[in-house]
């Protein structure tokens, strides 16, 4: 008997290995393979993004990064100086400068190893996802146990969302980090009620989602809103210190933002003008509306089979399946406000959802294989990895074969050659 839970062990430790291995190696930049000479030869093996430009909002976060490496991190407040400048004199939005943190993370990754400001966000956004992948697979352990930590993990290493956010110098991937991170902490807070440990990380990490960007309303209202249904759903017990944390987080976040803006009033005009420009932007008319259910829509052509089980659990739940009901609160908070932004909706944002769907998803097939009781482990494994190589192909048609850059429902139609 302990010989087999030896074996038992050694193997799950070797598939976890190989999982992350795997997810790693996805989401290393194609430049690390050209800078590193041990990684140069496996570059035939890496499915490189088939977009190699800069993106505009590429170069905005890149001129950010280079205004911190010329002046240092008190040349803040001129960085937003400049934007206000420049924005009030654009017919339409860019982005600001008070997206701190991942334009700051690229900094210090820059003043350790150097390089040019594009390379050190795509390098950020890279470790990110990896950072992601493995807190996404902690989480699912810490609410199921092992079977659910290795499937989600083996679903999130090949996740096609992720790996196209870990390949360029966009913010989505990183602000899925940390909504993921306080969207963990909230649980650990509910199940381990008192602990000055997890308040305080829960604290720190809505602190930290305030300063990576200025949509982080959408998941606080999603917390706040679990927070509302565990009065009768019983998740966990909140107290008034988490309640506390939950109000203290956000506004500690905005001091800083305040004072890196130089001044509330800066900040407050950052964020009007970046309001009322993005409604004129015409990119975001042609591309950021739609219906309501079009994240459905968008969600169902990158990871049909994955969107398809998550909502086959809608159909079971019962008060008892608590980790279900968690995320699917989550989602449906968040996505009630996502989907009302006008010209504000494109799948990128939706990189947070990545985790919960993943979870829902092997929820389904778990109990789905437990009608078989003698080959269900053996099932379950079989399940997740065809999903896996269904998952990790529409990726390479969708990142590297067409090539996507943008995840709009036009651009995905015509990946997957739905319109030609």
């Amino acid at each position: 008997m302990n010989g087999r839970l030896r074996s038992g062990r050694t193997l799950q430790i070797v598939v976890f290995t190989l999982i992350f291995v795997i997810g790693i190696f996805l989401r290393l930049p194609p430049q690390a393979f050209a800078e590193r000479k041990l990684l140069h030869r496996l570059t035939i093996l890496h499915p490189a993004p088939g977009f190699v430009r800069t993106g505009f909002d590429e170069g905005l976060y890149e001129q950010y990064v280079n205004g911190l490496i010329k002046g240092g991190i008190t040349s803040y407040p001129d960085l937003v100086d400049d934007y206000i400048a420049a924005q009030s004199k654009l017919s339409g939005a860019i982005l600001p400068p008070v997206r701190f943190l991942y334009i700051y993370s690229a900094y210090l990754w820059h003043l350790v190893f150097g390089g040019d400001a594009i390379f050190d966000l795509r390098d950020v956004s890279a470790v990110f996802s990896m950072l992601t992948l493995g807190l996404a697979t902690i989480f699912a352990g810490r609410m199921a146990g092992k079977v659910f930590a290795l499937s989600v993990a083996a679903l999130m290493a090949v996740a096609p969302t992720q790996l196209h956010m870990s390949q360029h110098a966009l913010i989505d991937g990183f602000f899925a980090f940390w909504a993921l991170l306080s969207l963990w902490c909230l649980w650990e807070n509910l199940r381990a009620p008192h602990s000055w440990r997890w308040l305080l990380a829960y604290a720190l990490a809505l602190a930290l989602l305030i300063l990576t960007k200025e949509n982080s309303f959408f998941v606080w209202v999603a917390l706040v809103t679990l927070m509302v249904a565990n009065r009768w759903l019983k998740f966990g017990t909140a107290t008034r210190e988490l309640l506390l944390a939950t109000i203290a987080g956000p506004v500690l976040g905005v001091v800083v933002l305040v004072f890196l803006a130089g001044g509330f009033g800066n900040l407050i005009e950052t964020y009007q003008l970046l309001v009322t420009k993005a409604a004129q932007t015409p990119y975001a008319i042609a591309t950021g509306d739609g219906p309501w259910y079009r994240y459905l829509v968008d969600l169902l052509l990158v990871s049909p089979i994955i969107l398809i089980l998550s909502f086959g659990t809608l159909f079971r739940l019962t008060r008892a399946m608590i980790p279900e009901l968690f995320f699917w609160i989550f989602i449906g908070a968040s996505y009630l406000v996502m989907c009302n932004v006008k010209y504000g909706m494109n799948l990128r944002y939706a990189n947070m959802w990545d985790m919960p769907l993943r979870f829902l998803a092997c929820s389904q097939i778990i109990m789905l294989a437990g009608l078989t009781t003698r080959y269900r482990n053996l099932l379950i494994s079989a399940v997740i990895a065809i999903l896996a190589v269904l998952e990790f192909r529409q990726y390479l048609i969708l990142a590297v074969n067409y090539p996507l850059y943008e995840l709009i429902t036009h651009d995905l139609l015509q990946a997957l050659r739905i319109l030609k």
